[in-house]
């Protein structure tokens, strides 16, 4: 097997602690503060955050740790990697993460913009929480529109652009190492009101009180998608990022926990903030995605200092956003410096505006372009349902069975050297096996749902 041409240059991190934050960045975003706390609201509370939390420390560390390490083996973006270690039919694998982190970041943009838009409406008073009606008019008015939606899109692609642009230790690591403590300091200061109101008590044991019989398979099948997707695996994006990593230094293993300790924390706080508020003022935790754009607007409204807390709670928002954003161009970007040996400032210019414009019709799709579907599903519903429940879990299972069975050898090596300790047999167990049958069923259940 062939390794990566090393005539090629290839940018490193500048620490393992920045690699750390960046991955983590990577993993943390819409899904950990949006995403998790409504799925917990429709599955009972503390019974989903249990199973999404040994999900995330078994099969989710698993497959995260399979992509960091075809990365820091292949030392390329997706494409190259796969070439370089095996080639073939594998390849197909980086190109289906490529095309799937540019697909994501089309329509992800578009909600990051979203948080950009009440940042501004917090700020100027205009979230209209005086009523979950007047909150509805709300967030209709924005995503409904013909220019705002759009404008805030195009800002937030600026945004992930400036970063990507400035390289992997300059801009990404550099980014990361200011956008996480401050983005875990804004949630603490947030977590620490939240606890505090009166009634959140309510909330508290809906979410750390596990209740069981309230688990079926619809609640085993969302933890587990929740797991995976928020971990970024399936994108290409962990093996961008694990290929930035010289290949002898630093403990993979170790790494991959930290990802995921601080990429589940996330979430867990984003819980505690969310049903401590939203109990504390008499709404409904199983709201589904309107819960932070209808709901929440109305708990500020009613809380005390809740201006405040508002602008804090959505430049949080849009901070987890935005790491995520970074690493999803940043697979698009690797692709055209590695194979098409492309300067970096071109591939992010011209990728950053291609992203743009290939989110316009989602942006518009809830608004002017309505009225355009198929199946009765507009373009970001379709856009979504096509990433979420096909792409990414293929390549979740792809990748892990490529892991599992063709790297196996070389990457337990890479690993522990000639020892094989428990938890190096029970990793690739879980690549050749578990992981791959959990991933397809969550991929089934999607798609037969």
């Amino acid at each position: 097997m062939a390794d990566a041409n090393p005539t090629v240059h290839r940018a490193h991190w500048n620490s393992r602690l920045g690699f750390i934050l960046a991955a983590a960045g990577s993993a943390v975003g819409l899904g950990n503060i949006w995403r998790f706390p409504y799925l917990a609201g429709e599955n009972g509370g503390g019974a989903f955050l249990v199973l999404y939390l040994a999900i995330a420390f078994t099969l989710g560390v698993s497959v995260l740790l399979a992509e960091l390490a075809i990365g820091r083996l292949g030392q390329r973006n997706p494409v190259g990697a796969m070439r370089a270690l095996a080639g073939g039919p594998w390849t197909a694998a980086g190109y289906l993460g490529t095309a799937t982190a540019f697909l994501v970041l089309s329509f992800y943009s578009v909600v990051g913009g979203w948080t950009l838009a009440y940042i501004v409406k917090s700020a100027t008073g205009t979230l209209g929480g005086e009523s979950a009606e007047a909150a509805k008019l709300v967030f209709g008015a924005l995503v409904g529109g013909a220019a705002e939606p759009v404008i805030y899109h195009g800002l937030f692609m600026a945004l992930t652009a400036a970063i990507v642009l400035r390289g992997v230790g300059g801009g990404i690591e550099a980014a990361n190492k200011w956008l996480m403590p401050a983005l875990f300091l804004l949630l603490v200061v947030l977590v620490l009101r939240a606890v505090t109101l009166p009634g959140a008590a309510k909330g508290l044991a809906f979410y750390l009180t596990p209740d069981f019989s309230k688990v079926t398979p619809a609640t085993v099948v969302a933890a587990l998608s929740q797991a995976f997707f928020s971990l970024s695996v399936g994108l290409g994006a962990m093996i961008t990022y694990g290929s930035y990593l010289d290949r002898r230094g630093g403990n993979l293993p170790r790494s991959a926990f930290w990802i995921t300790g601080i990429d589940c924390s996330v979430a867990v706080l984003g819980g505690l903030l969310i049903f401590s508020a939203v109990f504390a003022f008499g709404h409904d935790p199983a709201a589904g995605p309107g819960l932070t754009f209808v709901t929440l607007p109305t708990v500020f409204h009613q809380m005390p200092g809740g201006a405040l807390f508002a602008v804090a709670f959505f430049l949080l928002l849009a901070l987890a956003a935005l790491t995520s954003a970074v690493s999803l161009l940043e697979v698009a970007v690797a692709y055209l410096v590695d194979e098409r040996a492309m300067p970096r400032r071109r591939a992010t210019l011209g990728l950053g505006l291609a992203v743009f414009f290939a989110g316009i019709p989602s942006a518009l799709s809830l608004g002017p372009w309505s009225s355009y579907t198929l199946y009765g599903r507009g373009v970001m519903d379709l856009l979504d349902d096509l990433t979420v429940k096909v792409m990414i879990p293929l390549g979740g299972i792809v990748l892990s069975l490529f892991v599992g069975w063709i790297l196996a050898d070389r990457a337990a090596a890479a690993l522990a050297g000639p020892a094989r300790p428990l938890w190096l047999r029970a990793w690739i167990a879980m690549c050749r096996y578990v992981a791959p049958a959990a991933i397809g069923w969550v991929m089934v259940a999607g798609l037969w749902g």
